[in-house]
């Protein structure tokens, strides 16, 4: 009896546990070979998790909402079924007679027989190249299939862009690495596999003729197919809105790409193409995506009189609970009105709230990470947050007198975050309490100074991309190293590995014209500093004659600092430390 287990796969690097959010299949059903079993998630990323081979899964060992670690067996799946169905398509009768014999070895003979009768998966010809998964950065063990650029029979140039993939921040798109035609998709889109798994299957060019080209859609023949939300045999029509002979394009007419699963979804929602195109994307390059998609239809399955997409009398029917309902119901057995907590209220929910005049906007991939950080850090360290004031005046006049020079010789701009970088640094070395992380009962202190900083991205939101070894680099080094890293954290450019790792993080909020900041931290960091704007002001100076009142470049600092480890005392030493540092600059001093 050949009994497979199925143990919670590893996430990546830093992950140790996942939990099961969702099984889809139960004890008994019958499943192929990377058909998805259930779907489980981390504080990152929600992954679907493939059965490792075929046949029936008999056993589900831990229940959804559990939390379990990497490695723990979650599912037992039992190939000795799947054999027996691969043995009964055969085309000699004494095959289905053989299992009375005692011995037992007239079956292994049949399946054999079978093995080589019967069409065996293609293997990839001598001329076929694989696609396989990029490696994307040294911890990065796995990524998403965002969207695919070609299908399957499209030829593709070398370096021609294949498909796109990502991880929980970047998104990488994947040249081809031959020209020739695309000839099997092995992974789907939203699928998450390993790195060097194969993705995908070119034929060189000499066999493009032999490649199986997808059918033509025919919405007649797919519409007959479809099952009715009811149940009752009659088939929905899926597209009263959309004119006929009208397809859902690769690409619109403003070049933004559509990608299968998209088109997938419009086709079946009844969506027109001029509908699709109005969808404001966020994805990469404005690209729209399934949220997008499907946010667009809750909004118009709220306004039905003005949608023009009648209801289906199975959802108007009363006392029958729609897949997605349009406006709260009294009898929803829900406690906050008709909604869960995790999804919110629906856009006419919120009108009946708050009046018409309103915008609902669903939060994009990198907002929704970004807030669930920002809640699990705050859950997870004891936020508290110090203030310190800075005299700059020095530091300003340096740089302004090395600037120019700087920008001819290094070929980037000489801004101030190098500065707070070095001085977060040498602060560090007198502090390594703040250069730790807290993992249960023990503090890890770091050695190294990988110092992440922070970069805005547009109006979406923050990377702080990492500058490791951050103490062996001069403010030359570090100038060209900050600037190098935000050209590429804003071009989408960056490797996940450049966003990990990270042991301290500085944000300049300074740039965005904010005095002051109560940063949160970055877990499983224990502290970040914020510099605020630099600003002229009236400051009283001591000299050899008595006070003066002279005008002084000054900023404030803030550091925010996990209190489980770090007590004010320690707070109020690194700070001043900083500002020493910043306030050691003089206007006469060169940089070369």
């Amino acid at each position: 009896m050949a009994q497979v287990d199925v143990e919670m796969p590893k996430m990546g690097e830093s992950i140790t546990e996942g939990m099961v959010i969702e099984w889809h299949k139960s004890p008994g059903d019958r499943v192929e070979q990377d058909e998805i079993l259930l779907e489980i998630g981390t504080d990152k990323v929600d992954t679907e998790v493939p059965s490792p081979t075929a046949g029936i899964l008999t056993e589900t060992l831990v229940e959804e909402g559990d939390t379990v670690e990497v490695g723990t067996i979650i599912a037992r799946v039992e190939t000795e079924a799947e054999e027996a169905e691969v043995q009964e398509p055969t085309d000699t009768p004494p095959v289905e007679e053989e299992p009375e014999t005692e011995s037992g070895s007239a079956e292994p003979a049949p399946a054999s027989s079978d093995a080589d009768s019967a069409p065996a998966p293609a293997e990839p010809a001598e001329e076929d190249i694989e696609v396989v998964m990029p490696k994307m950065g040294e911890s990065i063990t796995e990524g998403t299939v965002i969207a695919w650029y070609k299908e399957i029979g499209d030829e593709i140039d070398v370096d021609e862009t294949l498909l796109e993939i990502g991880t929980d921040k970047v998104d990488t798109e994947v040249p081809s690495p031959a020209a020739g035609v695309l000839k099997e998709r092995l992974v789907e889109e939203g699928e998450t596999v390993e790195v060097g798994t194969v993705i995908a299957i070119l034929a060189s060019e000499a066999e493009a003729d032999a490649v199986d080209r997808p059918a033509p859609d025919t919405g007649d023949e797919e519409s007959e197919e479809l099952p009715s939300p009811s149940g009752d045999g009659a088939v929905p029509d899926r597209t009263p809105d959309r004119p006929a002979g009208e397809e859902i394009k690769r690409r619109g007419d403003d070049g933004r790409f559509y990608s299968p699963l998209v088109r997938s979804i419009a086709k079946e929602e009844g969506l027109r193409m001029s509908e699709l195109e109005s969808i404001e994307g966020s994805g990469r390059e404005g690209r729209v995506t399934k949220e997008d998609v499907m946010a667009y239809l809750e909004e118009r399955e709220g306004q039905p009189a003005e949608s023009g997409t009648p209801a289906s009398p199975d959802t108007a029917a009363p006392g029958t609970a729609p897949e997605r309902p349009p406006q709260p119901s009294p009898s929803a057995p829900s406690s906050r009105g008709g909604y869960t907590v995790e999804e919110g209220p629906s856009e006419n929910q919120l009108k009946q709230q708050y009046g018409d005049r309103i915008e609902v906007q669903p939060m994009d991939r990198m907002r929704k990470i970004t807030a669930e950080h920002m809640v699990r850090s705050k859950a997870t360290s004891a936020h508290v947050t110090s203030f310190a004031e800075a005299d700059v005046t020095g530091l300003v006049r340096f740089r302004e007198r090395n600037k120019d020079a700087f920008l001819d010789r290094e070929g980037v701009k000489l801004t101030y975050t190098p500065f707070f970088v070095k001085a977060a640094v040498e602060a560090l070395r007198e502090h390594p309490m703040l250069n730790a992380s807290v993992e249960g009962d023990k503090i890890v202190i770091k050695k190294n100074f990988h110092v992440g900083v922070a970069v805005a991205i547009g109006n979406k939101g923050l990377l702080a991309p990492v500058v490791r070894n951050a103490g062996d680099y001069s403010v030359t080094g570090l100038a060209r190293k900050a600037a190098n890293m935000a050209d590429r954290a804003r071009s989408k450019e960056l490797q996940p590995d450049e966003l990990q790792g990270g042991t301290f993080t500085v944000t300049n909020i300074g740039s965005l014209g904010s005095l002051m900041g109560t940063p949160i931290i970055n877990q499983p960091q224990v502290g970040i500093l914020a510099t605020g704007a630099i600003q002229k002001r009236p400051v009283v100076m001591e000299g050899e004659h008595g006070d003066s009142i002279a005008i002084r470049h000054m900023m404030y600092l803030s550091l925010s600092y996990d209190h489980r480890i770090i007590d004010g005392a320690m707070g109020a030493s690194f700070l001043q430390r900083v500002v020493t540092e910043l306030e050691s600059f003089s206007g006469d001093d060169q940089l070369f």
